[in-house]
């Protein structure tokens, strides 16, 4: 098991698409999670939903794509281990948080530590209309460690200043707060150009900083899914 952030955890079948969180929790230690994210856990543990931020804040994550209550997992009977899985086939991710706020794509968040803070934030109009994130994201501040899912894999891009680059926005699982990004059109000969390529809208980001993306696109994946599905009578 690694330990970090007074953490002792493990993240299990990496090399597939159906990742777990094995964590040991010492008595009196709590971790969240996403709502029905736990799979099992020892006889020393409780588990409880709480919204975490009170009604608003519940709201707020509501509005960002996330579930109106975390799940909150404690050792208050001795120490144990619990494990956890995300809902869709996919990656997970451990981000040691400094204090640097990072800002998270819908269905990002997975768990963290205690220390670590998880909120919601308003973006500005252009990119709440044209991101595909909508107005309100999650954000990601403190000290511990931050979990995070995605659907495939999760690919990390470290941007030096200065240096550009060009990220579908059904790609994005989070960044840096403080990164500068643009949405923009994803074909510099036009928006027809760019909405035939099938790209749309990107995003544009310049370094310094660690961007994580996924390596599938779920709204993709929904529309290859769809003609398969049995026709609802």
């Amino acid at each position: 098991m690694e330990y970090h952030s007074g953490l002792s955890y493990e993240l299990l079948y990496q090399a597939g698409a159906f990742s777990m969180l094995r964590v040991a929790l010492k008595k009196g230690q709590t971790i969240k999670a996403q709502s029905d994210a736990m799979v099992c856990m020892d006889s020393t543990l409780d588990v409880k939903g709480n919204m975490s931020g009170g009604v608003l804040g519940a709201l707020g994550r509501m509005f960002s794509g996330e579930s109106f209550f975390f799940q909150l997992v404690t050792a208050t009977r001795g120490d144990g281990e619990a494990c956890f899985a995300p809902e869709c086939p996919g990656d997970i991710i451990d981000l040691e948080m400094d204090g640097t706020p990072f800002l998270v794509q819908k269905g990002g968040f997975f768990a963290a530590t205690e220390g670590v803070e998880i909120s919601t934030t308003c973006q500005n109009l252009t990119r709440g209309l044209f991101s595909g994130e909508g107005f309100f994201v999650l954000r990601a501040q403190g000290k511990g460690v931050l979990f995070l899912e995605s659907f495939g894999a999760i690919h990390v891009i470290s941007l030096p200043p200065g240096k550009e680059i060009i990220i579908d926005n059904k790609h994005l699982v989070a960044w840096p707060e403080q990164m500068n990004y643009n949405i923009e059109k994803a074909s510099a000969s036009g928006w027809i150009s760019s909405f035939t390529s099938g790209e749309g809208l990107v995003c544009r980001f310049r370094g310094p900083g660690n961007i994580m993306i996924q390596t599938r696109n779920p709204q993709v994946f929904g529309q290859w899914m769809n003609p398969l599905l049995p026709a609802r009578g």
